[in-house]
């Protein structure tokens, strides 16, 4: 069973000033996991880590990666001046998007961050739109299938992202004519693994298209960004990925593919969202009605709102009801949400402890992807965000939203200043 990072004890002390629902964040694990990330790619002088600031765009968490050495992965305009307003600045910063409207580019070549290009039509986007740097990256996209061991793990030639094999050269060719003096590869082909081949296997297929672009073109790759992917186990008793056998995997490619081409001072890069922050997360919740129909409910004061993954995918998230963690499951719940659609459940037949009208619930592995896929249909307003401290103290991170927030947006129209 997973248990949550927080004891009963203490959560009902939190509950106790910030009302339910509520994002709640482990500072401890938070910089734990990014020392062992570290660790893990500590043989490659230039690694650095890039947390994907669209997992969990909160300024406070960033500050934090930020002192464990991660820069930010950003995707937009907002997630550059997120990156921005934490002190993050040139090539701390990396800058992938797609279909980037031109004041994404000139913002993100003013802060120096290094630009990923998602399409070779992107490098005269951006010639005109903020000139081009003297430093690049090209998102590759291998078409086909992609698999490990015999196992189809996804299926890169339907995604709208990356440049295809011939285009790879192309564009390292036309960049150079641009004056373009520092290189960069990345790729991105699947999500939320915890299969540890998966970085060795993509660092394979990018180191040798490293080696086969400098013999083709002459250019030699300053970093190769495998970018994202490494999954967590959302289900109990499901096998975490083993960051320091990944390390230790994508070493190896490196030393057979890289290093005898002198090409050993090539630096990696990854963009690990869900995998740095997802198990350091939960919502809290209060079951706010129960309901006794064909099937037994357990409606929270949380919903789909405050976490969409298992409305939008049928996501498992592990359900704790705090204070009963030893209890036996006996009891069948759907667990739902108020709002007026049908599929706002974070649990259907789930097993739980009889639970009542007042329990608090933990919803495991939400630290990322979570409040960030938020919304404000039905008009229901996002939660609060808070930080469980090294030091025991908790820290409100993004206050809850209020009905004034919901409509700001209406602000030109003075509708309720109207008598």
């Amino acid at each position: 069973m997973k248990k949550p990072f927080v004891t009963p004890e203490k959560l009902n002390e939190i509950a106790e000033k910030y009302p339910t629902p509520f994002h709640l964040y482990d500072e401890k694990g938070i910089r734990e996991n990014a020392r062992e990330l570290a660790r893990a790619f500590s043989w490659n002088k230039g690694f650095k880590e890039y947390f994907a600031v669209k997992a969990t765009p909160n300024p406070v968490l960033l500050q934090i990666l930020k002192e464990e050495g991660c820069g930010a992965d950003c995707s937009s305009l907002t997630e550059l001046q997120l990156a921005a307003a934490v002190g993050l600045t040139g090539r701390d910063i990396m800058f992938s998007s797609n279909a980037t409207p031109d004041e994404d580019f000139r913002l993100a070549a003013d802060l120096g961050a290094v630009i990923n290009l998602d399409d070779i039509s992107d490098i005269g986007i951006l010639k005109r739109a903020a000139g081009i740097p003297k430093t690049l990256c090209f998102r590759y996209n291998p078409g086909g299938n992609f698999t490990i061991q015999n196992d189809i793990m996804d299926n890169p030639g339907e995604a709208k992202y990356g440049l295809t094999h011939k285009q790879m050269v192309d564009a390292f060719l036309a960049a150079k004519d641009e004056g373009v003096t520092e290189f960069g590869l990345h790729a991105f082909l699947v999500s939320n693994t915890t299969h540890d081949e998966y970085f060795p296997v993509l660092a394979r297929m990018l180191f040798r298209l490293a080696v086969e672009l400098r013999h083709k073109t002459g250019i030699i790759v300053s970093f190769v960004n495998l970018s994202g992917g490494i999954g967590i186990p959302y289900l109990p008793g499901h096998k975490k990925a083993d960051i320091a056998r990944i390390g230790a995997g994508v070493q190896k490619e490196f030393n057979k593919i890289l290093v005898p081409e002198g090409m050993g001072g090539v630096s990696l890069y990854t963009e690990l969202g869900r995998y740095m922050l997802g198990p350091y997360g939960v919502l809290v919740s209060r079951v706010i009605h129960e309901k006794k129909t064909y099937k037994d409910y357990l409606g929270l004061d949380a919903c789909a709102a405050n976490l969409m993954r298992p409305a939008m995918y049928g996501a498992y998230h592990h359900i704790t009801v705090a204070g009963k963690e030893d209890m036996p499951a006996q009891h069948t719940y759907d667990v739902t949400g108020g709002l007026c659609e049908n599929n706002d459940k974070f649990a259907v037949g789930r097993k739980l402890p009889q639970t009542q009208v007042g329990d608090l619930l933990v919803i495991h592995d939400t630290g990322a992807h979570g409040f960030s896929m938020g919304y404000n249909y039905n008009g229901k307003l996002r939660s609060s965000e808070l930080l469980l401290k090294e030091d025991g103290s908790v820290q409100m991170i993004r206050r809850a939203e209020t009905p004034e927030d919901y409509f700001a947006t209406f602000d030109f129209m003075n509708l309720f200043n109207k008598q």
